[in-house]
């Protein structure tokens, strides 16, 4: 196992036209797709979370197992599996979760799991943060393991679940500071600092201890900060959009799997890979999200496809 993942698990229905009631079921959770694209771009992965014995929960583990993620650590519940439902628009998507007593956001396994030794990223972040006993579980287990493996951290906010913004954002503040990469979205940072400009609160990232902070931005691309350095962007792949489901998720995948390629398995090998290697792993990540947004629903490239989508760039 090379990169682990902890958090939520669920089914997104998602609406098969907007302003109906006819919904489409989907398997989701950004930390799960996150996992899966790991995994079908080549990368050993592992899941930690703990997925219900209800139809929904028998339906995650079969389509983990399906894409090859490692579902060992996975803990069993009878609790209900956490529901989200989505409705796309042409700006944003609108969710609706429910999450209150789910398998997932009841996961405290006691004692901490052990990563297997040659594991070298842990992902952790999204709504699984929102619900105890998890978001302490997880924080343990990030804690447990800093310094050991590259802590990737993807806050993907939804407000809908956040009934108390300001109280959210010093929280927030506590997660970035145990992360050595963190990656967010141009709508999560002006959510998190509605008031100061993104390169702001990059720096105030890597003030806290980061040692390189990612902001996607769509179809404009991404925009790298590491401190003492220049800001590096790349440019997104001009792609037929179908569906932006899961295409963060994509791209914060294809970083630590492109980082690995490069070389890096140690928080010190992020602030020391050059403008280069940086520059190799956003267009990795940024042509994989691209390619899942060609799809409907999550669905990320295998690797393949990624290095024939580069391959065909380079040569135009």
């Amino acid at each position: 196992m090379r990169i682990a993942l902890t958090g939520e698990a669920l089914i997104d229905f998602t609406a098969s036209e907007a302003g109906t009631l006819a919904f489409l079921g989907h398997e989701g959770g950004s930390p799960l797709n996150t996992a899966v694209a790991c995994a079908r771009l080549g990368q050993h992965t592992g899941f930690f979370t703990q997925l219900s014995t209800d139809l929904f929960g028998e339906r995650l583990m079969a389509f983990l197992e399906r894409n090859g993620v490692d579902t060992g650590f996975i803990l069993r519940s009878s609790a209900p599996s956490t529901l989200a439902f989505v409705e796309r628009t042409p700006q944003t998507n609108r969710y609706a979760f429910y999450t209150h007593g789910s398998a997932d956001a009841t996961w405290a396994p006691e004692p901490l799991p052990q990563l297997p030794a040659d594991c070298r990223f842990l992902h952790f972040g999204s709504i699984s943060l929102l619900q105890e006993p998890a978001a302490t579980r997880i924080a343990d287990l990030v804690s447990a393991n800093a310094g050991r493996c590259v802590i990737v951290f993807d806050p993907n906010v939804r407000p809908s679940l956040i009934p108390d913004l300001a109280a959210y954002r010093a929280r927030v503040a506590n997660w970035f500071a145990m992360a050595d990469l963190v990656k967010l979205s141009d709508e999560d940072a002006a959510l998190l600092a509605p008031d100061r400009p993104v390169d702001a609160l990059a720096a105030e990232i890597l003030a806290a201890g980061a040692r390189a902070v990612i902001v996607t931005r769509g179809g404009e691309g991404a925009t790298l900060w590491r401190a003492g350095k220049a800001p590096l962007s790349v440019a997104a792949p001009r792609v037929q959009v179908v569906d932006t489901i899961g295409a963060g998720d994509t791209f914060t995948a294809g970083l630590s799997v492109a980082l690995l390629d490069q070389g890096v398995e140690h928080r010190d090998q992020l602030a020391a890979l050059g403008d280069d290697g940086w520059r190799a792993v956003m267009r990795f990540a940024a042509t994989a999200a691209a390619l899942n947004c060609t799809r409907e629903g999550a669905d990320p490239p295998v690797l393949a496809a990624v290095q024939a989508a580069l391959a065909q760039g380079d040569n135009r």
